[in-house]
């Protein structure tokens, strides 16, 4: 990756991170995607006391559908399992193929299964915690969101994603892909404002001029 492309990313996912830290909650939910380190992330949540049950989100999304057959929350659990969440403590939605649903269809699956679900410890892609946290006021209100990531860098992220069948170029693309609905979404209500500082839009507008536009909106 050239210096400057990889500069610009980092702006991006340095946005995009928030860094919160995670703490006490009704029910770690990880929300579907390519990144098989959330289910490690999400099992690490769990064995560390943070909450009794986890739920994974997914069925096959944008990126997903391409890759694999079986759902992202299917696969997600599987991961958990081998990683020391039992299996009682697990549940799946397997319908949703995007944030907003994930959290729609998880909080319906809550309410069917009698869940009371007032903080919610979201474990998502490093450059999703802002959108998941953007989000979860419009598609879950009454509950307070916490939102974390696997603790890794970009290359690392990339190194992983790569493992799974996703190219360098696709990981770059989803991610400006990602910025660009934080300000579209935005405006559409499906998610609340968030400011964009003029770095971010500048690194933004370099990384489409160069071509990484395979994930936008409306192309």
């Amino acid at each position: 990756m050239e210096a400057a492309v990889f500069n610009d990313l980092q702006i991006l996912w340095d946005y995009m991170r928030m860094d919160m830290a995670p703490g006490p909650a009704d029910v770690i939910l990880g929300l579907g995607c390519y990144d098989e380190q959330i289910p490690l992330r999400a099992a690490e949540l769990y064995r560390a006391g943070l909450a009794p049950a986890v739920v994974f989100s997914g069925g096959l999304g944008r990126n997903t559908a391409a890759l694999w057959h079986t759902s992202e929350a299917e696969r997600f659990a599987a991961i958990a399992m081998d990683n020391g969440v039992p299996e009682r403590a697990i549940l799946v939605e397997t319908r949703s193929a995007n944030s907003g649903e994930n959290l729609l269809f998880t909080r319906q699956l809550l309410t069917e299964k009698g869940v009371t679900a007032r903080r919610v410890l979201a474990v998502h892609k490093p450059y999703m915690e802002r959108r998941v946290f953007a989000t979860a006021p419009i598609y879950w209100p009454e509950a307070a969101f916490t939102v974390t990531s696997p603790q890794v860098t970009v290359a690392e992220h990339i190194a992983a994603a790569r493992s799974v069948g996703m190219t360098e170029k696709g990981v770059i693309e989803t991610v400006v892909g990602d910025v660009q609905r934080m300000a579209l979404y935005a405006c559409a209500g499906y998610q609340i404002p968030q400011y964009i500082p003029p770095e971010v839009r500048d690194a933004y507008d370099r990384l489409t001029a160069a071509g990484y536009t395979g994930q936008l909106v409306g192309t």
